[in-house]
């Protein structure tokens, strides 16, 4: 099949970018309110990919660093190398928007209370990405969301939304809701399921609704693994046909 022109292949690469999950709570889009220990670390090295009947887009690798700052705030970057694969045209692999956040969590239980932890967990995307190959919108992106969690051993049940500020030409603000449930099946095994929603995020974007099945498996105390693998319920073509996410992760 011949190659699209470049800027063809960008044109597509918006719409993938626009429709791609970003994974805000590793392995899942859903997020939860507890922070990184105080003066802790955690890294992730990170691949991630969503296919529509566009085409592949996803980072490869990214780079996801947390900190404890504070006893209940966590710091938190991502520095992702992305890249757009549309469907007839040419595979583009260059930087993307950066991500930099704070979790805060507001309220911690005891082991005995009733109600969950809450936290909020602002994020800004920087638009640092390759606008050529569609990789950003050119525009700072904001999110604010609110998280809950409850445990109750051996699960975990967490969740909540948030709404996306999105400016540009042709964009919309939006929103995005998810809730997610793990089980602990053994010492070193976890696994889990989210569900979630994204409204509109620009003229010509479809709502989303999709699943992820995820696991997580602790190697040792200091190295684990994450993955996940999901599909879209609503406008699947157009929106997730099939994602997955991968990383190796580092604490201490």
């Amino acid at each position: 099949m011949r190659p699209l022109p470049l800027r063809s292949a960008g044109a597509l690469a918006v719409v993938l970018l626009l429709t791609s999950p970003t994974f805000a709570g590793p392995p899942f889009r859903t997020d939860d309110p507890e922070p990184v220990d105080f003066q802790h670390f955690e890294i992730n090295m990170l691949s991630l990919g969503t296919r529509t009947a566009g085409g592949w887009s996803g980072t490869l690798p990214g780079l996801e660093v947390n900190y404890g700052a504070l006893p209940n705030l966590q710091l938190h970057a991502i520095i992702p190398r992305d890249y757009t694969a549309p469907t007839g045209g040419r595979i583009g692999f260059a930087l993307g928007d950066i991500e930099l956040g704070a979790k805060y969590r507001f309220i911690t239980p005891g082991e005995d209370d009733w109600f969950p932890q809450v936290g909020i967990f602002p994020l800004i995307e920087v638009p640092a990405g390759n606008q050529k190959l569609g990789l950003s919108t050119g525009h700072a992106q904001v999110f604010l969301p609110l998280w809950l969690q409850k445990d109750f051993d051996p699960w975990t049940v967490y969740g909540g939304g948030g709404y996306w500020i999105n400016p540009g030409v042709g964009n919309k603000n939006y929103s995005f809701f998810g809730a997610a449930l793990w089980r602990k099946a053994t010492d070193q095994l976890n696994v889990g399921i989210e569900v979630f929603h994204q409204t509109s995020s620009a003229d010509g974007i479809r709502e989303s609704t999709g699943f992820n099945v995820g696991t997580t498996y602790d190697f040792s105390e200091n190295w684990h693994l994450l993955s996940s693998v999901g599909t879209g319920l609503q406008n699947r073509a157009k929106t997730n046909q099939f994602s997955c996410y991968l990383a190796i992760q580092l604490t201490f």
